[in-house]
């Protein structure tokens, strides 16, 4: 098969992707075989890919085949699978595997696992042509939602979903989104599900105009003002979720939330010097979600809820389409497409 597969760290400008000959993976007992059809791309692939997260261990081995939201159908299974057959279409989201005994696994919350393991990190991704995956953890894709579309909801569809959860939202309540892009702008609508007001604050003039359009209530450009003094003027913020990686941005959303206000953080990134425990502010870490939230996130996209947003690429253009995300010029996902 053909992978994009990357051997070394740097730069995406030094288009570090190469499309490679690989073989097809061959099967255990209980996995499946997918024939991709469609796999968005993360910002997360970039960090990965420029080494950005050294730091933390990732990438844990090179070389590796990015790409950790993937649609696909199933080309065969091994002996033990009873859930899928061949032809069916099905979604992988960025939690690969998991022990399925610890104490995570059995409360739900297996993307906690200490021994998880990750779709294009531990495991080679959905830059390719073939995917296998366990078949506990691939989801079936409801009819009504073409490929495209799909695949972001395995990404930033779960991990917006589980970080609105998070942010413990209500009617007459008002959530700040800090960065819209592939995982805000999914945020954004989650969040008026709530029935919450919601206030978008982004730097692209693309993706405050795309706020608007999905109904954000209130857009803030750090750009052109003063994002504290904004935050005051429109009043008590409950609670803001963060997906923008950037210091400034973790700094203006802590001080934004109100005292006893909620902060969810869905990036890594410092909460800096100083963190006034008297305004008793909580802040929440939020990753992915768990295969619930995931099966969850599908019946919310087939029931006409959210709306995707994306833009479609061949697999040839990942190292132009990740440099494209690199400089804000993707306004929702981009997705890859064999």
């Amino acid at each position: 098969m053909k992978a994009m597969v990357l051997n070394q760290i740097t730069s995406i400008e030094n288009k570090p992707l190469k499309l490679t000959d690989v073989n097809i993976p061959s099967l255990d007992k209980n996995e499946v075989l997918v024939k991709i059809t469609a796999c968005g791309v993360c910002r997360s692939n970039l960090h990965l890919i420029e080494g950005d997260w050294l730091k933390y261990g990732i990438p844990p081995k090179l070389p590796i085949i990015p790409g950790h939201e993937v649609v696909g159908i199933v080309e065969s299974v091994g002996g033990d699978v009873r859930t899928f057959g061949k032809g069916e279409r099905i979604g992988i989201q960025p939690l690969y595997n998991a022990c399925k005994y610890c104490d995570y696994c059995l409360t739900g919350r297996e993307h906690l696992c200490d021994t998880r393991q990750i779709t294009g990190d531990t495991e080679d991704g959905g830059y390719a042509e073939y995917l296998k995956i366990p078949s506990d953890f691939a989801y079936k894709i409801p009819d009504g939602i073409d490929d495209l579309h799909a695949a972001p909801l395995f990404c930033p569809g779960v991990t917006a979903y589980r970080a609105v959860k998070r942010a413990e939202l209500s009617p007459g309540k008002t959530v700040a989104v800090f960065g819209i892009g592939g995982v805000g702008h999914l945020a954004l609508q989650m969040a008026k599900l709530y029935g919450a007001k919601v206030i978008a604050i982004t730097r692209s003039k693309m993706h405050l105009n795309l706020a608007t359009k999905l109904g954000a209530d209130v857009v803030i450009s750090p750009v052109e003002e003063d994002v504290a003094q904004s935050m005051k003027n429109i009043g008590s913020v409950d609670s803001v979720i963060i997906f923008a990686p950037a210091k400034d941005a973790i700094s203006q959303a802590i001080k934004s939330v109100k005292k006893g206000g909620t902060i969810v953080m869905g990036v890594f990134g410092s909460i800096g010097d100083e963190f006034m425990f008297v305004d008793e502010k909580v802040i929440k870490g939020s990753v992915i979600g768990s295969r619930k939230d995931m099966k969850e996130v599908l019946t919310l996209a087939a029931d006409g809820h959210i709306e995707v947003v994306c833009e479609k690429y061949h697999l040839n253009d990942a190292n132009e389409v990740l440099t494209k995300l690199k400089t804000s010029k993707i306004e929702g996902r981009a997705v890859l497409v064999p």
